[in-house]
């Protein structure tokens, strides 16, 4: 059977989508593993996120817990949480970028 207007066969694009839905389960199990952490209040509060963005760890040091002023640690908590799953975002986008070039993978694989 001939190629119709210059398109790869099926049997070659079948290929490139195995390969790469392998490379994407290799960088989701990577992701997995990345372990990212973030600080707010100079250190005070850190928090430690996986790559697929699920939180592992949070620490608080003792000088920053005020029975008075549980805003200014709540405000804390939250930068920390939110700083880190940004960073784990921004990994996971440049890795999971790595596989498909760029192209949005939205319920492909």
């Amino acid at each position: 059977m001939k190629n119709f207007g210059g398109m790869p066969n099926m049997q070659q694009l079948m290929k490139q989508a195995q390969k790469m839905q392998k490379q994407m389960e290799e960088t989701q199990a990577i992701l997995e593993e990345k372990v990212i952490t973030a600080t707010s209040g100079g250190g005070m509060v850190e928090v430690t996120v996986t790559g697929k963005k699920e939180v592992k760890a949070i620490k608080i040091k003792e000088e920053v817990v005020d029975p008075e002023d549980i805003e200014t640690l709540e405000d804390l908590v939250l930068t920390a949480v939110n700083e880190a799953l940004r960073q784990a975002e921004e990994y996971s986008q440049k890795e999971m970028g790595k596989v498909t070039g760029g192209l949005p993978t939205g319920g492909l694989f």
